[in-house]
């Protein structure tokens, strides 16, 4: 089993930003990937980044591309989303999450979730 605990949300003004944290315990996989994924209200679960513990590559929606920048320490088993540049579009509950095989961009697709964190962006 895998337990997720996200960090690191608040609000910030338009512009700014923020640092988002993702502890992960228990019995991961060096060959698993680790994910972001945020929900506004009255919206689906969307994609936002994702990772790979073993090898590091990453993977982005269009819309942060240039913005955000996912990261992990093995070491610390912590996932992280530098997010930059926060426009009110990106205010959402943050979630980290964790998968073993599948599609990186579908949520479906993981087994693992952590309980969310608020972002909130004012104008």
């Amino acid at each position: 089993q895998v337990q997720l605990v996200e960090s690191g949300g608040g609000l910030v003004q338009a512009g700014g930003s923020l640092r988002l944290s993702c502890a992960a315990s228990g019995r991961t996989f060096s060959s698993s990937t680790m994910g972001w994924f945020r929900q506004a209200p009255g919206k689906e679960r969307e994609f936002v980044a994702a990772i790979t513990w073993s090898g590091g590559s990453t993977n982005y929606v269009d819309s942060v591309k240039g913005r955000f920048t996912i990261s992990r320490d093995n070491a610390k088993n912590t996932v992280y989303l530098q997010m930059n540049s926060l426009k009110p579009e990106d205010t959402a509950v943050y979630y980290c999450a964790h998968q073993r095989v599948g599609n990186w961009r579908d949520p479906y697709e993981y087994d693992y979730w952590g309980q969310g964190t608020q972002v909130t962006v004012s104008s």
